[in-house]
């Protein structure tokens, strides 16, 4: 590929002292390219003036490209790209302008002129972006205003002939014309204005006399006017939807269609009423458990007998674990629980409640986010309390640090969590009898029946590793 200089001395019009301020400029085109997050070229002229020469160009690295190659030695054509050689011959800039890419994409052009030492003009400085969506949207907003008058030119063949049609629609129809009269309405519409205390509304009033003032009209009646809106008047809701029409620049009329939308109120007013009953019998349960937590904490404070203590510590534990998923479905409302949160909540608490004041103990969760239905939630939370309880009293119990890792894995079908601290290890008559110990029995029994998975252990003197593993869609129960 030839230089910016070869270019310039070759195929352009341009002197060696021309060449090299092109050169000079084209140093700074990547960093002009990136703050203004558009495609920037250097065109310089041709001796037919017809073209120029595109001899250098920049991708932005701050935003999409509008070229998958390089142009570097193509030709811009008046044709295609009119503000380029506007400015080159009358040395004016040009602001966006719109013009096609070499790669046949719209784009908007910004092109300003590049002065020799002179004062004669031996370039274009050019910015371009992409304006395809935009353009689209422009057709699209074209093709309504022409479906909108098609649309109101048959509502009124309709009205004006003999036929049902009409009187089998949902909606209401309003047709008014320039003067803002009602012009006609089909038997929908006054059925729903009658409803709302209209009994005389005729043909010829002005439409602004409707829904009692409660209706900003100025944002209708306007060029390309549009109005949506929802009301309750009385027990009944109403869905407007408005359109002016234009021909030209004048304004022949307009559209509405009026919706009675009180079922669907009334429904989503149910669906509110019982996520806050819903949230409601959550937040008692999660306050109940506390109330059971702390009348067994009570009792943990009594007792004289560190075995016991270690019973009540166990549970008061293990129902803070069913506390916190109740917790959060009361304050967020939803069935689908964010189970990182819950691991780090478990995790602290049996930290700060079981380790000894001398102990230092740290955890970190690391992996995937998980998300599962509460029901799901609440078991595997047990089978985490369990195992993190183990960590903390036995994997540590003659330590004064400790390390504590939480991985969760998902690849769509399985899911997997996986609790591995750095403690001794288990010692070997301690693994023939591990699975009769009651945590790790409680969390294999969880995970099994409730999860449909499996739970594995490993130990060695560099610590000791379980893993959860269950479907992350659970099957249906056999004849269920």
């Amino acid at each position: 590929m030839l230089s910016i200089s070869e270019l310039c001395l070759e195929q352009t019009v341009l002197s060696g002292r021309d060449a090299e301020t092109i050169k000079d400029l084209a140093r700074h085109l990547q960093l002009i390219a990136d703050v203004s997050q558009a495609d920037v070229f250097i065109d310089c002229p041709l001796s037919d003036k017809s073209s120029a020469l595109v001899v250098a160009q920049a991708h932005p690295a701050t935003a999409s490209s509008l070229y998958q190659t390089s142009v570097i030695g193509q030709r811009a054509y008046a044709h295609n790209e009119p503000a380029v050689m506007f400015c080159l011959l009358s040395g004016q800039s040009v602001i966006g302008s719109r013009g096609i890419s070499q790669e046949h994409i719209a784009m908007q052009q910004n092109v300003s002129p590049i002065l020799g030492q002179e004062g004669q003009i031996i370039g274009a400085l050019i910015m371009e972006t992409d304006i395809s969506e935009k353009i689209e949207q422009e057709r699209n907003v074209e093709r309504l205003m022409e479906t909108t008058e098609q649309l109101s030119e048959t509502l009124l063949a309709i009205a004006m002939s003999e036929g049902k049609v009409q009187s089998l629609m949902v909606e209401g129809i309003i047709l008014f014309d320039d003067r803002e009269r009602i012009t006609y309405m089909n038997p929908r519409a006054r059925t729903l204005l009658q409803g709302t205390g209209y009994s005389d509304v005729l043909e010829g009033q002005e439409i602004t006399r409707l829904f009692f003032d409660r209706v900003q009209w100025s944002s209708l009646f306007v060029p390309t006017g549009i109005l949506c809106k929802e009301l309750q008047i009385g027990k009944i809701a109403f869905e407007l939807k408005a359109v002016s029409i234009y021909r030209g620049d004048r304004t022949v009329g307009g559209l509405m269609l009026i919706r009675d939308i009180s079922d669907l109120k009334e429904k989503e007013k149910q669906l509110t009423i019982q996520s806050a009953v819903i949230k409601e019998i959550h937040h008692r349960v999660k306050n109940n458990l506390q109330t059971v937590s702390s009348l067994l904490r009570l009792q943990m404070r009594r007792t004289k007998q560190e075995e016991v203590a270690k019973v009540y510590r166990d549970s008061i534990n293990r129902i803070h674990s069913i506390a916190v998923i109740h917790e959060m479905l009361a304050y967020e409302g939803i069935e689908t629980i964010h189970f990182n949160d819950v691991v780090d909540r478990i995790a602290k608490n049996i930290i700060s409640s079981s380790a000894k004041p001398e102990q230092s103990i740290r955890f970190r969760i690391a992996g995937n986010e998980l998300f599962l239905p509460s029901d799901m939630a609440t078991t595997l939370a047990l089978a985490v309390n369990e195992l993190v309880q183990n960590c903390v009293l036995h994997a540590f119990a003659d330590r004064r640090k400790g390390e504590i890792e939480i991985t969760i894995r998902s690849d769509g079908l399985t899911t997997s969590l996986q609790v591995s601290d750095n403690g001794g290890g288990l010692i070997s008559h301690e693994r023939a009898d591990v699975k009769n110990h009651l945590g790790l029995k409680i969390a294999e029994t969880l995970v099994e029946e409730n999860l449909g998975g499996t739970i594995r252990l490993s130990s060695d003197d560099k610590g000791t590793n379980v893993v959860i593993a269950f479907p992350a869609i659970p099957h249906p129960a056999e004849g269920g």
